[in-house]
């Protein structure tokens, strides 16, 4: 059963009770991330997210995961290109203890100067470890050549060079800024007395009020034509071909989900078959949306040795051609429905699963999308909205590309066209 309310602040509140269950999970969400800073303070809303863990005026660092983790109990936070999120899962007897702590870290935090500078080395090192891993350098250098300057390609972790400029101060306006009443949800799941649930989200959150309204929006960016290389001494060449996608709160989302699926979606979609199974190119290769507001894109991600990469990208182009100018039958489309649905509700088998659904659609949609909501669209998907669909996104054809690995003579002859050397 689900419950949507907002408190006299703005608070959204989104609840949803599975009494056969003995755990709750807790999330606040914040809409905030990347895409909200700019290049001066670029890497502050992962600090923020970081700093709030790191002691309040009533628990050290080591007291807030302590009462935790003695309940058996886990809390962690993400932060993203658009919101962050800070989650609580303990069993549902500790409904109360997850609040307490959330709402300390949140109106609490000592945002200490020598913290600060010992949590600056810490990211340090994940950016390091994220340049170790070419995958995640992908996904950065493919934000830039997909929005260009926009902030909406901003790297989440931020430069070494942007975090060495924040301080206190920073910190504490961007917090007054952004950590606002009426940008937030509370997401919670799981077994609770629903009577008391209204009171004790009063008590912990019902007096965060902020003077100021900024209410997060965001551009429209345009999708850009690039093709970004950076090198890397790895033995493999990672690629991210982008394709425009569907922003989100469109209902085509489904019809994307489950076009990428048939093309790149598993073991038996087609460039898996084609470039793995039947040509032995590759190891990996999937195809995959990401929805944003105001925008999308569909990515297909390979990774191979660079010899095959002339004929790969040949290949992949190809099968796209074939796969939107092609035809499918109703019952490709039946099973690629069962599909969909099967992996959607094997995805709701957790209470944190649920609460993250939940939270993250009250967030940015202000409603909460129902699993039998959700069945019903995928259901209701036919070959007209498929054709519709194809023709927003697929049929636009591959628009930008970004690689990372050796040799940038092999890969400017291969593609035989304009490739930025990015550093």
């Amino acid at each position: 059963m689900y419950e949507f309310f907002t408190l006299d602040n703005g608070l959204r509140v989104v609840v949803e009770n599975i009494d056969y269950v003995s755990s709750i999970s807790v999330g606040l969400w914040i809409e905030n991330g990347s895409r909200n800073e700019n290049k001066y303070n670029n890497g502050i809303s992962h600090f923020i997210e970081h700093m709030l863990f790191k002691g309040t005026t009533n628990r050290t660092a080591k007291k807030i995961a302590e009462e935790i983790e003695d309940v058996g109990g886990q809390i962690n936070a993400f932060t993203g290109k658009e919101a962050t999120c800070y989650y609580i899962k303990v069993l549902n007897t500790h409904l109360e203890l997850a609040l307490d702590i959330l709402s300390d870290m949140l109106f609490n935090s000592k945002l200490a100067e020598e913290d600060i500078e010992k949590e600056k080395s810490v990211i340090y090192e994940e950016i390091d470890m994220n340049e170790d891993s070419p995958e995640d350098v992908l996904l950065d250098l493919h934000s830039k050549a997909i929005w260009g300057d926009d902030s909406i390609s901003l790297p989440i972790l931020g430069t070494k060079e942007t975090l060495k400029k924040l301080d206190r101060d920073l910190l504490k306006e961007y917090i007054y800024s952004y950590y606002i009443p009426e940008n937030s949800v509370i997401s919670i799941c799981g077994n609770f007395d629903s009577n008391k649930i209204i009171r004790l989200v009063e008590k912990y959150f019902g007096n965060w009020n902020s003077k100021t309204k900024k209410i997060t929006k965001y551009s429209k960016p345009s999708i850009l034509e690039n093709v970004f290389l950076k090198e890397k001494n790895i033995e493999q060449l990672h690629i991210n071909i982008g394709i425009p996608g569907i922003e989100i709160g469109n209902d085509d989302i489904y019809s994307l989900t489950l076009l990428c699926n048939i093309l790149g979606g598993g073991a038996s979609s087609i460039l898996f078959q084609k470039l793995r199974e039947e040509l032995g190119m590759c190891y990996s290769i999937y195809s995959y949306s990401s929805s944003l507001i105001n925008t999308g894109i569909v990515s297909i991600y390979a990774a191979l040795n660079i010899k095959y990469i002339r004929d790969a990208l040949n290949i992949i182009n190809d099968e796209l051609q074939k796969f939107t100018k092609g035809f499918i039958t109703d019952e490709k489309l039946y099973k690629a429905k069962e599909q969909l649905k099967g992996s959607y509700i094997l995805g709701l088998e957790s209470t944190s699963s649920r609460m993250f659904k939940n939270g993250r659609s009250v967030l940015f949609l202000n409603k909460v999308n129902t699993p039998e909501h959700v069945l019903e669209k995928i259901d209701n998907i036919d070959i007209n909205n498929i054709n519709s669909v194809m023709d927003k996104t697929l049929r636009k054809g591959i628009k930008n590309i970004a690689l990372v690995g050796n040799n940038y003579e092999t890969v400017l002859k291969a593609l035989g066209r304009d490739v930025i050397l990015y550093k």
